[in-house]
Parts: C-alpha cells; structure tokens; sequence
C-alpha cells in the first residue's frame, strides 16, 4: 500500500508547493541545516565526516540543533542515504533526540499534508526508527501521528498510514505496553478505524487492527479503561465482528475475565472520556477548521464554510462515519468562553445541526444521534459539564420552529434509547436523562422544557410519548419574576439574530445558556449580562490511591498525613515536611508527577470559590494565602533564583499547573497579596517559563483567563500589578483588555478608571493604543464603552488615536463614533483632526462629520476656517486621477475633493437658520474661490450655492471705488490709464481671466484680478 510517488517540485524536496507559493520558512531552514551538513562532509570518508559533524556539535547549542536538523532533513529527503545519516544522528546527538522530536511534532501537526510523497515515507520509517531505539518521548510523536489518520477516508494514502504505523505498534508490542496512555490511545484510534474498513479488499488490514485491539483489550484492560464510556461506544460499532463479539460479551457479561478490577461496563459509562481521545479522531487539519467556525465565524455567514467543509471532509459514502467524531468532539471538547456564548459567533448546536441535516446514510444518522445524547444517559451532575449535553438540547429547541422533523426525530430517540441501550441498566439510563434535563434547567440553559415537549408541531403519539416518560417536564408552571424577564431579554436577542443570512441551518430564535436574571431589594430589573455556567461541586472524598504507589515510603506517609489531617495549620506543617523532602538531594524526580496528582486532588477545595476575601484589609490577605498549597510559594519567594531548589520547587509547580491550571493565577495572588513577596512579582515569568507552555505570554493570557472565568472581583484586583509589572504582554494587543471589559459590570469599571488617574494602573501606551482600539469594534456594545471610558481616563493626547476615524463605518461602528464625537468636542481642531473628520464618507444618515464641523465654526471659526481652507487647496492641487486611484485602492477611508465639498454643503445647510459667520470667513471664500476655478462644470452645478457665496466675496471685492483708485501702478488697470473700463476692457479682462482658469491659477493671482475692476468670468 506504498503510495505513489509524486513528481518531484523543483522548488524544494520536502514540500509540495507551487510556482505562486512563497517558499516555507521551515524548508529553508531545514535546507540550510543540510547546506552546513554537507560542507563539513563533502569529500570525507565515514569516520572523518563523523569526527568532523561531532567537533562541530561540540562548538555550542546552535551548532548542535544546525547538525542535526540537516542530517534529519537528509534522512527525509534522501532514502539512499537515510540509513547512514541516521546512524550518524544518534552518535552526534546530545539532547536525547529532543530537537529530532519536537521538529517532527511541528512538522506533523502544521506541514504533514503538504509533505510530498517520499518525505512522507521517510517521516513514517524515521519514527519506526525512533520506537527501535527506545528514545524517551517518542511515544507523543507515534501518538501525534495516529491524529494524521482520518475518520472516513479509504483513500491509499490513509490506508498505508493507518497501516504503517499499526505495524510499528505490532513490531514494537513490549515498548507499546511501557505507556498506558499510548496503548488507550491506539485501541481508540483503531477500534474507530474498524468501521471504515468494511470492504472486502480492506479485509486484510481490518483483521490487523480487531488483533491488535482485541491483544490490548484482553492484556491490558485497566489501560484502555481510562479511555471512559466513549470505550463501549466504539465496542458496539464493531460487536458483530466474530472476533470482537466474544469481548463484547465479556465485557457485559464477564467482566472479572478481563481484569478483576474491572467491576461491569457500569463502571465504563459512568467515567467521563477525557477531551484527549474525542480530539484523537480529528486531524490538526479538521480540527483547525472546526474551531475557526466555533471561534471567529458569525451566526448567519457560515453556508461558505460548512460548503468547503462538506467538500473537503463529508463527501464520500465513507466519510459519513466521520460526523460521529466531529459530534462527539464537539459536545466534549469544544466548550466556548462566556465572551463567545454571549456573542453573535457560530453556535455548536448550529454547526451540529448541519451535522444532522445533511447526513446521507441511516446507519450514520443513527449513529450522530447516539454520539449527541451519548453524555445524557448516564450523566451525573456531580462529575459531569452542562457544556457536554447542552448542545442537543439547543438542536432541538432551535430546530423546532425551521425544522420540526429535526427535532421530532431527536426527542423520539431520546424516549427510545432509555429502554433499548441496555435493558439491564434501563433504570440508570432513566435516571441520567432525568439529571441532564434537571440540570439543564437548573442552569437555565432553557427556562421550562412545556414548550418543546408538548408543542403542537409535534405528532400526537410523540407528544404522548414524552408526557409518560418525562410528566415532571412537560407541565407549564406560572414562570416566576425572573423568568419573565429573562424572556424579554432574550426576545431581544432572537430579533437581533434573525437579521441573519437566510439559508442557514437555522435562522430562529438564538438564546445562550445559563441566562440568569436578577432583581434588586427596590424590585428593579437589573442590567442584563451573561453568568458563566458554574460546574456543580464534587462532594465525593479524594482518591489518591491511584498515584500513592508510585510515591516512595516517606513521602507516601507524609502525603497520607496530609489526607487524614482536616485542620489547616497541621496540614500547612505537613506540606513544609513535604517541600522539604523535595528540596533534598536525593530526592527522586521521577515522582513528581504522582506527587502533583496527589496533591491536586487533595487541594482540590481550595481552588473553588472565591479567592479574595469579602472586605480587603491586611489581615484578611494574609488570611486567604495562609492555605497548605501557598506554602510552595512562600519556598520560592525566599530562595535565590541560583539555589539548586528553586528550579526543583519550580517543576514542581509546573507539574501541578498540568493537573491543576488554577494554580497560576493563584500564584499571582499570592505574589500581589503577600508581604513577603513584595517585589517579587517577576517570580511568575521564572513559572511561567518552567511550564509545558514555556511562554510567559500564553501562560498569563491562559491564566487570567480561568480567572477571569472564576472570580470577576480577583481579576480586577490583580489587574494594576498585571499591567505594571507585565507591560511588553499587556499592553502590546487588547487580549487582556477584552476579558475585561467582557466580565466587569459599572462599579468596578469606576474603580479601574480611579486606579488610572491616580497613576496606579496603566493599560494603554501610545504606540499600541490605536491598534488595540480597533481590535474594541468587534467587541459587544457594554465592553466598547468600557475600553473608550478607560483610554479617555488616560492623558493620551487624541491626536494619537484619530486615525481611527478611516476605520468607523456609521452603521457598524456607533460606539467608537459616539464616543470619539464627545471627546472632539472638548478638543480645539487641529489640521490632523480636521483631515480625519472630513475623510469621512459622506452619507445622508451619517450625521457625525455634520455635528462635530458645526460646533467647531461656532466655537472655534476662525481655527476651523483656516484647516478647512488648507485642505481644499491641498486637495484641489493634486490630479484627479491620482486622487481617484488613492480612494478606490483602499479600504480606508480617503479625503478627496469632492468629499470635502459635499461635508461643506452639509455644514453650509446645518448653518441656514443661525447666525453663524463661519461661511463669510476671508479664507472660507478664498478657497471656493480657488477650487471654483479649476473645477469642471458638473461640480459647479452641484455645489453651485457653495461656490455662490464665493461669487458673492467676489463681486463685494470688486464694487468698491476704493480698490480702484489704490490699485499698484504695476496692474493692468494702471497701465491702460485712469478712466473706467470701457465694455471692451471688461472683456479682454474675462478672456485674460478664461486664460488663467485654463491654467489653473494659484489663490494669490486670483486676489490680484479681484482687486481690479474686472468681473469673474461666471458673470
């Protein structure tokens, strides 16, 4: 099943890329590693090349990676001499292969399908390389390649990937059951992959893949159990299958056979599958596009996505398998942030939607609508998110009104799977869906289940149906006060939502969950925002018992000490024990990871509610991080960063932040709180830099996250110390900024605002400020007016952020507009304000260039008059056809001529009815004048009661006696003598006037003739 080689590209030899393609930064990078290889050994024998690569490789960090890259650059590219490089590989690397490894990680989650066909083979040979050798880590590299093999496609390129790396974990079965995580992963991806390999000449790679499933199922069992319930799922899919059928029976009626651990596939269904294995089944490929279309696509504008989608991934009869794993990914590992719930962003339940309607196999839809309840029959509010059964709930509500056969279909499945998914456990499949719909209301996903359980578009025997399996829902109790409420505001969102495209999946109503209303003690109507869904509280007691053997003796009694112990102070004394069994030399690190495990769940009570004390003084903070866990900061903030135990301390953390994200943005508060940590704030770079992240960008912008998620009034607290001590991180975009403005309400707005005058807090500079601003217009209308409230709080002079005006379109934009004409209006003009202002396009329902030019000409006219002036004879200097060119090339908004003109018109007829002198201004009519005269005769007509007043100037300039008898001796008038002008001298001054016009005059000639008795050549 070797595929076909490609024509090789003479743009490079690693990927396929085309004549139009710029050349791919990581090939030429690997090229010039290859560049450096092959001049330290061209001309070399084998033990001289050898000797030459490793004299290198000892020269510095830099060297090393150079060398190795290019000799696996070769051994991908160059299958003669793959052999021999890597040979030489192994002897000259010095970081156990870590480069090797994490070069083929990027390759395979960025550039694996643009690598041409050989390279492709090569990566695959390399890996089987990597597994012989036993090198520490590679066990991510196979898993990260098992992601490359797609659901539903029987093209011969997935075959022979599916295969080749099947026969590596066939060849290398001892290392494979090194790594539980690695056998899981491998019996999920493959037991999936069974289905999709039906036909007869697949048969032979089928039965490879039911072997080595069914080895690892009956050798190593509690490995696969960790998979959770999702196990029995794919089990089902392929129980008819001989082989796999004796499994399935064991596993339903026998379970003791496969582990004595193994209690009944009871204990299967109640375990949760971790977001690891519903992520396995999507290449990095499918799994861009998807969160693309759940993170950045708006509801309405999705159709040319979901095309590509369908085009791409769901055309094929195979491929219809795939919607199962796209479901289930999904339902399980897609749960958006509070900001896109509550925002106009491609709703899942949409996206499952399509999912539903455009499945063209039975089998396959019955099989999607499995995949979307599956969490529902066995949910426990206590362990499992309302984000895993929300989707399905939403399908149907949404649905009933655009697609009532949709929804029809989903509640009829809902009420048979109870009975018919397994007839021994029917009462716990009643129970699960009885919880999901509960907490569904609880979290008031939706207010009251009546009017989708017992709608009229429903048919009679369905509708009776639900009433006897479901009587608690399907009754309409009077909705208390917030409820009512909460049916207004979300009346307010459906219409906002219905503006959508049409042709969508679904254009109705738009609710978002957990949607709670208050009411004040007066019984006001409290302003509308979105709670974040709160995860029910676990009250099952800790179980450490799975990491506590992998602890040596004294450090398993010190951290059973700290299980028994519930008084704080005692367990504080414990931990100290503990980080100093940890700072001891001999001290085994490959116990760390159990350690944090343990103490995860240990601690895990100190990571739910709130964190910062009600009433903030100096004892209550010392209060609130006198916790066990805050003991690990205390080390640290005493020890020297050069101390052997600060880096030990550090992983620790790091190891703890894996099983615990939570713990990062305590550490902030810890390092803001404490006395001791006064000034040691940078400490959580040192962290941040230790984690698996390795970032401290991603890392504070991931922490302030679950923060902001936890504790509103915590995030505002740290905030000051964030932007103080992290400027490069915060201030350079508005990713902080926007959780935020998302989360606060007005009150800690005024306090934010309070911390910046007095010079506290800093969250603009101006090198940034106008970036971060235009990134705010895609922002909801509450957060906008937070973010402009904050930067007018700030002594950033407006001049700075003006620009933004070419980006504000009056109908998208009312926010920045509205809030930007208040601020102008304290401003006196400048020449860059006024340029801005008119470069506005001008339109009959934009008002903003209006309003803001008329309060200018009655406060600052002469100011106004002269920047006006400079614009129109600037603009009129420069060609129309470069000026016309300069507009259309841009998105931006241009200042031309003509607009200025129209906004002119606009401020002329604002200014009728008073008695504004602003239009009788010398430089106002000089300029008419100027542009008048150069202008052709469509825009004379069209601005002819502008350029009117110019004549008006004009005519007034020319009528006085004085002026002739004070005209320069040198004038035309002097030279033809005293006497007045003859009717012949009057036209022989038009004709001279005609000429200059042709000319295009500058403004001082133009004065000149005006002083003269010459009429202008409009009279």
């Amino acid at each position: 099943m070797e595929p076909a080689p490609a024509k090789a590209k003479p743009q490079g030899r690693l990927l396929v890329s085309t004549q139009l393609d710029a050349k791919d930064e990581l090939e030429e990078r690997l090229e010039r590693c290859v560049g450096i290889v092959q001049s330290l050994t061209n001309g070399l024998s084998e033990r001289e090349a050898n000797d030459a690569l490793t004299a290198n490789v000892c020269k510095g960090q830099q060297q090393h990676e150079e060398v190795c890259l290019g000799l696996f650059t070769l051994v991908l590219t160059d299958s003669s001499q793959a052999q021999r490089c890597y040979r030489d590989l192994t002897l000259v690397n010095r970081d156990g292969m870590s480069v090797i490894l994490a070069k083929i990680n990027q390759i395979l989650m960025e550039k694996f399908l643009k690598l041409q066909d050989v390279p492709r083979t090569q990566l695959v040979w390399l890996v089987k390389e990597l597994v012989k050798s036993g090198i520490m880590g590679v066990d991510g590299v196979v898993m990260t390649l098992l992601k490359q093999i797609a659901g539903g496609d029987i093209s011969m390129k997935n075959l022979w990937l599916a295969e080749s790396i099947l026969d590596i974990l066939l060849d290398q079965k001892e290392w494979v059951l090194k790594s539980g995580m690695l056998i899981a992963m491998s019996v999920y991806t493959y037991l999936r992959l069974i289905v999709d390999h039906g036909a007869p000449n697949l048969l032979p790679l089928r039965q490879k893949e039911v072997d080595f499933c069914i080895s690892m199922l009956r050798e190593k069992f509690m490995e696969c159990l960790i998979i959770g319930r999702d196990l029995v799922r794919l089990l089902q899919n392929v129980a008819r299958i001989p082989e796999m059928e004796l499994v399935w029976k064991d596993l339903l009626h026998n379970p003791q056979v496969l582990s004595p651990q193994f209690t009944g596939v009871l204990q299967l269904l109640t375990a949760r599958t971790s977001r690891k294995f519903l992520a396995c089944r999507l290449t990095p490929d499918m799994e861009t596009k998807l969160l693309f279309m759940t993170s950045r696509v708006r509801f309405g504008q999705q159709k040319r996505y979901q095309d590509w989608f369908q085009r791409q991934y769901l055309s094929t009869a195979e491929s219809q398998s795939l919607r199962c794993d796209l479901i289930r990914y999904i339902c399980g590992v897609v749960h958006p942030s509070n900001e896109v719930l509550s925002s106009d962003i491609l709703p899942r339940w949409a996206i499952i939607g399509w999912l539903l309607t455009t499945c063209t196999s039975n089998v396959a839809a019955s099989n999607a609508k499995l995949a979307l309840f599956y969490d529902w029959l066995f949910f426990n509010p206590e362990k499992d998110s309302i984000m895993n059964i929300e989707p399905a709930i939403l399908v149907m509500h949404h649905s009933m009104k655009p697609h009532p056969a949709i929804t029809a279909t989903l509640l009829d499945f809902m009420c048979r799977i109870i009975p018919h998914f397994f007839p021994p456990l029917e009462s716990q499949v009643r129970q699960g869906v009885f919880n999901s719909l509960t907490f569904i209301m609880e979290k008031r996903v939706l207010a009251h289940l009546a009017p989708l359980f017992d709608n009229p578009k429903l048919d009679r025997e369905l509708r009776s149906m639900l009433r006897e399996r479901f009587p608690e829902f399907c009754s309409s109790p009077s909705p208390p006060t917030e409820v009512k409420m909460e049916e207004a505001v979300s009346l307010e969102m459906d219409n906002h939502m219905l503006d959508k495209e049409e042709g969508c999946y679904d254009n109705t109503e738009a609710t978002f969950s957990d949607d709670e209303e208050e009411v004040n003690n007066k019984g006001k109507k409290r302003e509308f925002r979105f709670h974040p869904i709160r995860e029910a509280v676990m009250e099952e007691p800790a179980d450490i018992t799975p990491w506590l053997h992998q602890l040596d003796d004294t450090m398993k009694e010190k951290v059973q000490q700290l299980q028994k112990n519930s008084d704080t102070e005692a367990q504080c004394e414990v931990m100290q024990e503990i980080v100093d069994l940890i700072l001891e030399e001999d001290f085994d690190s490959e116990q760390m990871s159990a350690l944090a495990s343990c103490l995860a769940q240990l601690f895990r009570d100190h990571f739910r509610g709130d964190v910062l004390p009600e009433e903030i003084t100096e004892e209550s903070l010392e209060e609130s991080i006198s916790k066990p866990v805050c003991l690990v900061f205390r080390n640290l903030v005493t020890m020297q960063e050069d101390n052997s135990g600060f880096s030990v301390l550090l992983d620790m953390l790091a190891e703890f932040y894996q099983k615990q994200p939570k713990i990062g943005y305590h550490l902030l508060y810890y390092l803001k709180a404490s006395k001791a940590a006064n000034g040691k704030m940078m400490l959580y770079e040192s962290f941040a830099q230790a984690t698996a992240l390795g970032d401290l960008h991603t890392c504070l912008m991931m922490d302030m996250k679950a923060c902001q998620e936890d504790d509103v009034r915590l995030l505002c607290y740290l905030t000051p110390s964030i932007y103080s001590e992290f400027p490069d991180e915060t201030l350079r975009s508005g990713e902080l900024l926007n959780m935020i403005v998302a989360v606060i309400d007005s009150t800690q707005l005024q306090e934010l605002m309070c911390h910046v005058m007095m010079g506290t807090l800093v969250m603009f500079r101006k090198d940034s400020v106008l970036n971060i601003l235009i990134q705010s217009l895609e922002w909801e209308t509450f957060e906008q007016y937070s973010t402009w409230q904050l930067f007018l709080a700030h002594s950033i002079p407006l001049e700075t952020i003006i620009p933004i005006l070419q980006h504000l379109k009056f109908k998208e934009h009312p926010e920045a507009l509205s809030c930007l004409l208040l601020q102008l209006r304290k401003e006196k003009p400048s020449e860059e304000m006024v340029k801005m202002v008119l470069s506005r396009p001008c339109h009959h329902d934009d008002q903003f260039t209006t309003s803001i030019l008329r309060h200018w000409a009655s406060k600052y006219d002469d100011t106004l008059g002269e920047h006006v002036k400079a614009q129109l004879i600037k603009n009129n200097n420069q060609p129309r056809k470069r000026q016309s060119l300069r507009s259309s090339s841009s998105k931006l908004a241009q200042l031309t001529l003509e607009q200025i003109l129209e906004h002119m018109d606009n401020l002329r007829l604002s200014l009728s009815n008073t008695k504004n002198n602003f239009f009788t201004q010398t430089p106002i009519l000089q300029a008419l004048q100027h542009v008048q005269a150069s202008c052709d005769e469509a825009h004379k007509m069209r601005f002819s009661d502008l350029f009117a007043l110019a004549e008006e100037y004009e005519d007034s300039q020319a009528k006085p006696p004085k002026s002739r008898r004070k005209a320069p001796a040198s004038s035309p008038r002097s030279r033809k003598g005293a006497a007045p002008p003859t009717n012949n001298e009057e036209e022989s001054a038009s004709s001279s006037a005609s000429e200059e016009e042709d000319s295009k005059p500058k403004a001082p000639k133009r004065k000149r003739k005006g002083s003269s008795a010459v009429g202008s050549d409009s009279d």
